[in-house]
Formats: C-alpha cells, sequence, structure tokens
C-alpha cells in the first residue's frame, strides 16, 4: 500500500483522484489548506505528495519551502495549463516533478509511479550484490544506501537529484541527452520546452558547489545534455 497526500482546496478533485487510485494500492489522504497540509505532510509517514499552487492560508511555494527544510518526500506539483513559470519556481524549490491541472488520470498514475520508484531506490533481489559506491575527487556516492557526500558533508539531495546524479555518474565520460536523462529519471518523454532536467541540474550543481563554467563534475555539452567528467 502506497500512502499518498493531496493537498488541494478542490474537494471534488481529491475525491476523483482517490476513487482512481485505491484500486491501484494507493491510501489517500486529502488536506484541503495550506498549513493543514504541510502539518499532515511533516506527521504522516507518506510515500508521495501531490501539492497544488493555489491553496488557502498558505499557496503550495511556501508550504514546499517548508516542507523541504525537513523532508525529503516525493513532491508532484499541480499547475495551470501554460504556467510554466509555476513548473520551473516549484521545481527550483525542490518539487519532483509538476503536473498541469488538465491531466488524463493515466498520466497522473505514471507520474506517481516513477517518483514513488525513484524515492524506494533499486529493488535487488535476494543474493544479489549492492552496488559498490561511486567516488569522484572528494564525492562519494552510495546507490544501496541512496546517499552522497561532498567531503565530510551529507549532500540533501531530492529524489530526482540523487538519481540524476547516480545516472551522470555511472555514464561518467559518456554524454546524456536531456530526453535519456528525463525519461530515466520521470518515466515520460520529453519536449522541447521542458525544462525540467536543466532545473534539476542547476539546483544539483549549487549543491556540489560545481561552477557550469569551470565543472569539477557536471559539464553541459552544448546541444546535446550533460556528461559527468571522467576523472584523469
Amino acid at each position: 500500500m502506497v500512502r499518498l497526500l493531496i493537498i488541494d482546496d478542490d474537494t471534488k478533485l481529491c475525491d476523483l483522484i482517490r476513487e482512481y487510485l485505491e484500486p491501484f494500492g494507493y491510501e489517500v489522504v486529502a488536506a484541503h489548506s495550506g498549513p493543514r497540509g504541510l502539518e499532515q505532510a511533516l506527521q504522516g509517514s507518506f510515500q508521495a505528495v501531490i501539492l497544488d499552487v493555489m491553496l488557502p492560508g498558505m499557496d503550495g511555494f511556501e508550504l514546499l519551502r517548508a516542507l523541504r527544510r525537513d523532508s525529503n518526500v516525493p513532491v508532484l506539483m499541480l499547475t495551470g495549463r501554460g504556467e510554466e513559470t509555476d513548473r520551473i519556481v516549484g521545481l527550483e524549490m525542490g518539487a519532483d516533478d509538476y503536473l498541469p491541472k488538465t491531466f488524463s488520470t493515466r498520466e497522473l498514475l505514471a507520474r506517481l509511479r516513477a517518483v514513488t520508484r525513484r524515492s524506494h531506490g533499486p529493488q535487488s533481489t535476494s543474493g544479489e550484490p549492492a552496488e559498490l559506491p561511486m567516488v569522484a575527487d572528494e564525492l562519494r556516492v552510495d546507490p544501496a544506501a541512496r546517499a552522497a557526500f561532498l567531503g565530510q558533508q551529507t549532500l540533501e539531495l531530492t529524489p530526482v537529484e540523487f538519481d540524476l546524479l547516480t545516472i551522470l555518474m555511472r555514464a561518467r565520460g559518456r554524454v546524456l541527452s536531456r530526453e535519456q536523462l528525463l525519461e530515466r529519471v520521470a518515466g515520460r518523454d520529453y519536449d522541447a520546452f521542458d525544462r525540467a532536467i536543466d532545473v534539476h541540474i542547476s539546483s544539483l550543481r549549487r549543491k556540489l558547489n560545481d561552477n557550469p563554467r569551470t565543472p569539477r563534475f557536471i559539464k553541459t555539452v552544448r546541444s546535446a545534455g550533460y556528461m559527468f567528467i571522467q576523472s584523469t
């Protein structure tokens, strides 16, 4: 059973989502105001949160900022159709993905499965050896523990940022396109106007203290994608 929190003041939409998702193994809890949603998100053991931007008492951005101080629970933001600014701001604040409010239920289910799969990490079979930590200079990433360290500092990465980092490190020295990265971390197709990967990479670079002009770790390859720099 996957516990899901919906924070949206549209009670009919919450009921529709609950009715659709429960047969797929989701336990759906709803909150209809910002303050109540934040309280439940911090107190409950949820595998994912669906968060609307427009909320009474506290908007979705303010809620997400407060939530990210104490929790890395995957967050899927609901945005108005065509509101690119809302999407980018939400991603920059730590949302894992976004979904226009005109979503189909099948798309919602696919996005939820992607973000919850990321938060749990890969499931190894009995007897299968765990993937060894990867090291590049002072950066150390442990896929089995889903932990990353820069020197002695523990990096506070969102599930998307952690997966982007591990995917790039596994392919070090090879360029991965935005299409490849988005499909692997979000389970969806890329379009030319989708800036999600760029925003997540930018956030990841800030946490790695990695200057894109003189990168130590992640290099932008113009018109191609991103590459983790092969250590010499």
